[in-house]
Order: structure tokens, then sequence, then C-alpha cells
């Protein structure tokens, strides 16, 4: 007579590996976490430069429509509204959120360039977007590779 039935089958009995050595979860997500981490960072960041925007909209001691030019107040508005989705994204860590967030920074960058009056330091701005950029696809790398390792 042989043993209890359990209903799995052999390819599951298989996939039940008793005694492996397994990967310390802390190190396996090591690069995910850096990752998620990073996208708070910045979705902090972005929140607070959308806020920023939508003071100048609501809270100015003259209309901004009435003062700027109609280019400059709708990228006003724009990055008003793109900036703290962005943020939202990023800060649940989504994939819509970091393109999202890389279609707002492109956006800025062509920005620095078409009207360079519209950030208080263009340079500094692009500076900093290319810096985040990059370290957006770096630590986007080590964590696919570290995932598909795991």
């Amino acid at each position: 007579m042989s043993g209890p039935k359990t209903g799995l089958t052999q390819e599951a009995k298989e996939a039940i590996r008793i005694g492996d050595k397994v990967r310390d979860w802390r190190e396996a997500t090591r690069w995910g976490f850096l990752l998620a981490a990073f996208m708070r960072i910045v979705a902090i960041l972005w929140l607070f430069q959308g806020l920023l925007r939508w003071s100048d909209v609501l809270m100015p001691a003259h209309s901004i429509f009435d003062l700027t030019t109609p280019d400059k107040a709708a990228s006003t508005v724009f990055f008003s509204v793109t900036n703290l989705v962005a943020a939202v994204g990023l800060w649940l860590a989504t994939p819509w959120g970091g393109v999202l967030w890389l279609v707002v920074v492109a956006a800025e960058s062509m920005m620095t360039f078409v009207m360079p009056d519209f950030f208080a330091a263009p340079r500094f701005t692009l500076g900093v977007d290319v810096v985040l950029v990059i370290t957006y696809f770096v630590l986007t790398w080590y964590a696919a590779r570290e995932r598909d390792a795991f």
C-alpha cells in the first residue's frame, strides 16, 4: 500500500524544493528597494514642484493669464497638472509613473531651450534632470538584472 495521496502531480512536487538554499530576500531585492526609494524621493520633489506651479496659478498677486504670454501660462498649467500626476505615479512605483515622469522631464528639458526664462535657473534644472534620469535608468537596469537572476 502506498502512502497518503497528496493530490500533487510529479511536476508540482519537483517545483517544491525542500532543503535548497534560497537567497536572502534582503539581498535579492536590494536594487529594487533602492529604485523604489529613489522613485519616492523624486516623487516628493515633483510634488513640491507641482504645488509651486499651482501656487503660481491659484495664488498670484495678479492673474498669470493677464500678465504673461499665452504659451507661458499654458506651460505653467501643463506642469502644474503633470508634475502632480507624475509624483503620484512615482510614489506608487508604477511603470506609468516612471514613463510620465520621463515625459515631464523631457518637456522640462525642452522648455529650458525654448523658453529659458520659464525656470528660475534653467541650467541647474537641466543638470538636475539629467542626473536624475541617468540615476533612474541605472537603478532600473540593476533592479531588472537582479529580478532576472532571482
